[in-house]
């Protein structure tokens, strides 16, 4: 594993791999991986998180997830992102990034570039019942 932060997102999801093809244009070093492609108990998560939450897996090995996860990644990047991310992070704002963030992600299948698959459980979607 290398120094680079990472990114790791849904990759049957549509809308998450929109917003992960969105994340990859902004300033900063990083990869970004599909969880379903990711050795994430070298990245210290587990399915079941990657399931749930974007993560974002720092350089120093530390995991946010959710609203937390955006937050870090505009903290990484190159001005004026991190005033963003350092937004998101204040107190108040971080339990509304919060809750904003489980509302998208319960109907992230609704939302532009979401598919049905989104909302299928993971042994129910398309070529996906073959994982452990």
């Amino acid at each position: 594993m290398d120094s680079l932060p990472v990114l790791i997102y849904d990759g049957d999801c549509g809308f998450c791999t929109r917003s992960a093809r969105w994340a990859e244009r902004l300033p900063v070093r990083m990869r970004v991986l599909a969880w379903q492609e990711a050795d994430l108990a070298a990245y210290r998560t587990t399915p079941d998180r990657a399931r749930h939450e974007v993560l974002w897996v720092a350089s120093s090995g530390r995991v946010f997830g959710g609203a937390a996860a955006v937050a870090e990644l505009l903290k990484s990047c190159r001005l004026p992102w991190p005033v963003a991310g350092l937004v998101l992070s204040a107190p108040v704002v971080r339990a509304l990034a919060g809750l904003a963030y489980r509302g998208i992600a319960a109907n992230r299948y609704r939302l532009p570039g979401g598919t049905p698959a989104c909302r299928l459980p993971e042994a129910q979607r398309p070529g996906r019942s073959a994982r452990p």
